[in-house]
């Protein structure tokens, strides 16, 4: 199944009632609340209330957004970034894998990233947490190819993965990486950006979509697709790709 959810960094200007009152008026099911601004890593006040304040909009909490970076332990303990998604009632926390691309990164880094992944793996799968790799440019999971290298490295099932589409590549090499990565995937970010970076409406990218979303329903398990970076930052283009959204995942 299929769910439909905004990440809140699309709105890092809007408090979170804000946050709330967007997703709710775009008829979503969920939010993925930011660790830099939203719900800051250790402000366990702040994690449990804006818990309540989505569970009583009827919302769900899909995901915590840590900036947790794995192999960088030492900069943010995971133990304060675990806290607040259990506060915060995330079944899931993204992390970043490491803080270099896999092309420049060492041996000796991936086995810390490795090592620190099996780590906060262990930890948080203690709690019934499943951590989540950021699939991002400039980290151990910036292709399709080394984040399934990451992922096979680390074997712990409390590990797995985010994806989302590669701006500088085109549709077919997209698909690729997302095949490669599907027994893992768990979440979506869904955005649609021209080859030039320039943020355009989702439904830009139907063509592209429709085939992704293909592969994802493919797995029969529950992915949330969550809306991130709009148009301008504004409220008027997210309700337009909500609704892009909501139209897409209907039709499946």
């Amino acid at each position: 199944m299929l769910r439909a959810g905004v990440c809140s960094v699309t709105f890092r200007k809007l408090p979170p009632q804000e946050v709330i009152r967007l997703a709710t008026q775009a008829g979503l099911q969920g939010i993925e609340w930011g660790g830099d601004i939203h719900v800051p890593h250790g402000d366990l006040q702040k994690a449990r209330e804006v818990a309540r304040q989505t569970r009583e909009a009827g919302l769900v909490v899909s995901s915590y957004g840590s900036y947790y970076r794995a192999g960088h332990g030492d900069e943010l303990p995971f133990e304060k970034v675990l806290a607040t998604a259990q506060e915060l009632g995330a079944p899931v926390i993204r992390v970043w894998a490491g803080k270099r691309g896999s092309h420049e990164a060492s041996p000796e880094y991936w086995q810390k990233v490795v090592e620190d992944s099996q780590h906060i793996a262990q930890s948080a799968s203690r709690e019934g947490v499943t951590i989540c790799y950021e699939f991002h440019g400039n980290t151990l999971t910036d292709t399709g190819e080394s984040a399934r290298r990451l992922l096979e490295a680390v074997a712990h099932p409390a590990m797995r993965t985010y994806w989302q589409p590669r701006v500088e590549q085109s549709l077919l090499p997209n698909l690729r990486d997302l095949r490669r990565l599907m027994p893992w995937l768990v979440n979506v970010h869904a955005f649609w950006w021209s080859s030039s970076g320039e943020r355009c409406a989702l439904q830009e990218g139907e063509k592209a979509w429709s085939r992704f979303l293909q592969v994802v329903r493919l797995s029969q398990r529950e992915h949330w697709i969550l809306l991130e970076f709009v148009r301008g930052d504004s409220a008027e283009a997210f309700l337009q790709d909500a609704r892009t959204l909501q139209r897409w995942l209907s039709a499946g």
